[in-house]
């Protein structure tokens, strides 16, 4: 959100007295190009900022002002503080001192601040075939205001089969994973989790949230990622890993993987999930000199079979002097 970034630059301002634009674009990884773009941006909106030109130069506070976040309004105070949140691509200086803010904050903001600095994940780990990141879907900043206010809402729902619902639920959170974005909440069923591009309709209807005691967002969306990696990976090989090679395992499989003990052998026990038997065990044949696929006998029979074929294709060619 701009004004988060915005809020950002101020707080970089303020802290090193001046800043370049390269700096800028560095520390909240954006390109250079909106970081001039945001420091103009704040000369225009009256924030008193300058910039000097040529060697040495940079963007300055006029006079080392600073803010007074006495003067804050409840957004204002809400969006300063998705700046500190894990979801924030702030640089964790930045964020350390955000968080500090909070006590400056009047106290009517500062609950809705701090909900806002952990009403974000992100989650880097997608599902699925890659896609190009698009905008963020419509209704997300009002599921995002629900969450930090803390209000149920009337939320209207297409799902996969194109039908559509509608249900009230107790927003708990944002999750952006990959190009997509999910809501976590609560409902008379229990946690649920909706796709945000799918929501139809969003009426805050007043009531307060039932928030769980000691909700947890990251470690909330954790438990539901596992579980969905789980039901997309429901084969697991259970095998043992030559040492050094734990490593290039963990780069194929990522989350996929899961790293026991060692063997009376020294070689390390590993269990990997896959899809099916066939495919998990395409996925391992390349690695038989490092791995020893133990379990279950379908995944070794497939081992096999590939292993069959590939001799069967790749046998040098037998020439008739070769026989003599």
């Amino acid at each position: 959100m701009r004004a988060d970034r915005l809020m950002a630059i101020l707080l970089l301002l303020q802290q090193r007295e001046q800043v370049t634009a390269t700096e800028v674009a560095r520390e909240l990884e954006i390109s250079e190009r909106t970081a001039r773009r945001d420091l103009d941006a704040l000369a225009m909106a009256g924030v008193p900022v300058y910039s000097m030109q040529g060697r040495g130069g940079g963007w300055r506070l006029v006079g080392g002002a600073r803010t007074d976040l006495s003067g804050l309004t409840a957004p204002e105070a809400r969006a300063l503080f998705l700046v500190a949140g894990p979801a924030s691509a702030a640089t964790p200086t930045v964020k350390a001192a955000l968080r500090k803010l909070v006590q400056a904050l009047p106290e009517p903001f500062r609950a809705q601040a701090e909900a806002a600095a952990s009403s974000l994940v992100r989650d880097s780990r997608q599902w699925g075939s890659s896609r190009v990141e698009h905008r963020p879907p419509p209704f997300l900043d009002e599921l995002q205001d629900a969450v930090i206010r803390g209000v149920q809402v009337r939320l209207g729902y297409v799902d996969s089969r194109g039908a559509e619902t509608g249900r009230t639920v107790h927003p708990l959170g944002i999750v952006a994973k990959g190009p997509s974005w999910y809501l976590v909440c609560g409902t008379e069923a229990g946690r649920r989790t909706f796709r945000v591009d799918r929501v139809s309709s969003v009426e805050p209807t007043g009531d307060p949230v039932h928030r769980p005691d000691g909700f947890d967002l990251a470690d909330t969306w954790r438990e539901i990622a596992d579980e969905v990696d789980r039901r997309r990976t429901p084969v697991e090989a259970q095998a043992l890993c030559v040492p050094g090679w734990i490593g290039n395992l963990r780069m194929a499989f990522g989350v996929r993987l899961e790293v026991g003990g060692a063997a009376t052998d020294g070689r390390i026990e590993v269990v990997i999930r896959g899809h099916d038997e066939h495919t998990l065990a395409g996925e391992l044949a390349g690695l038989a000199e490092w791995v020893d696929v133990t379990d279950p006998p379908g995944v070794r029979h497939h081992l096999a079979v590939i292993g069959t074929m590939l001799v069967e294709r790749y046998r040098p060619p037998v020439f008739e002097c070769d026989r003599y």
